[in-house]
């Protein structure tokens, strides 16, 4: 039943073609764009304030990113996600780095208390440190916690409010109620740059067009994972950087017979 729900879910970003407003770093701005577009979604990357409203009411969703943060993008990620929330469009939050300096801790959490969040987006460390739980990071990478990410996911889904997904080597999501795992997904992801800032806007391209946010997280989270395994077999012996360029082929075919084939998920 949920391939079934996970595949239409694909075919309609495919066949809306929704616009995503990414707030994002500097590091993964072509990434993210090149990899919205072989999804099927349609990328814009707007940050000056005074633009940032109007282009967030118009979006199909709104991603906001803290990767290399400035007092600049803050407020206008806080301008765009007020727009975004008066507007009904969804908003994704990815905490990069949450809990590597209390610059950054604080950024994420103010972020958090002045925007109506729709979904968040992070690994184990980043989760943990935006809602006051120990966990140690190492600059934006996740450290080695001993916490369940399960009850770590559903803890902060219940504090926050919110959808949460804490990504690793399995991926947790979760409304606080209904909780899933998907276990689809490649080590060499985490060789390349921007694979998870990626996602979080694969996220807002599928929340764009699904209003069960849990069930447009789960579809993001298997097509996404699915994709990573083709593409690393596909490249299995040239390194990250053809993974790269093929993982991007392999976003615009990942196909429903894939889906069926190859997806991993568990309801917990």
């Amino acid at each position: 039943m949920i391939n079934k729900q996970i595949i239409s879910t694909l075919e309609k970003v495919r066949k809306q073609n929704p616009l995503v407003h990414n707030i994002t770093n500097v590091v993964v701005t072509n990434f993210t764009a090149n990899g919205l577009l072989a999804l099927g979604a349609s990328p814009v990357m707007a940050y000056a304030k005074e633009e940032v409203a109007d282009m967030a009411k118009i979006a199909g969703a709104l991603v906001l990113n803290i990767g290399t943060l400035t007092p600049d993008e803050i407020e206008a990620m806080l301008i765009a996600g007020k727009s975004a929330n008066e507007h009904n469009v969804p908003v994704i939050f990815d905490p990069v780095g949450a809990g590597a300096t209390p610059y950054r801790t604080a950024t994420a959490r103010r972020i958090i208390e002045e925007l109506s969040i729709s979904t968040i987006r992070g690994n184990a460390a980043e989760i943990a440190n935006v809602i006051g739980i120990e966990w140690t990071i190492k600059g934006v990478d996740a450290g080695e916690g001993h916490g369940n990410t399960v009850e770590l996911a559903q803890t902060a889904a219940k504090q926050l409010k919110t959808t949460v997904i804490i990504t690793g080597k399995d991926d947790v999501m979760t409304d606080g109620s209904k909780t899933f795992v998907v276990h689809n997904g490649h080590p060499i992801l985490t060789k390349v740059t921007g694979t998870g800032c990626l996602l979080s806007s694969v996220i807002g391209a599928f929340s764009a067009i699904e209003k069960d946010l849990l069930l447009a997280a789960v579809s993001a989270l298997v097509t996404y994972g699915i994709t990573s395994e083709i593409a690393a077999n596909l490249t299995e012996e040239k390194g990250p950087g053809s993974f790269q360029i093929e993982f991007l082929n392999q976003l615009s075919k990942v196909s429903s017979e894939d889906i069926s084939k190859y997806a991993r998920v568990d309801k917990l």
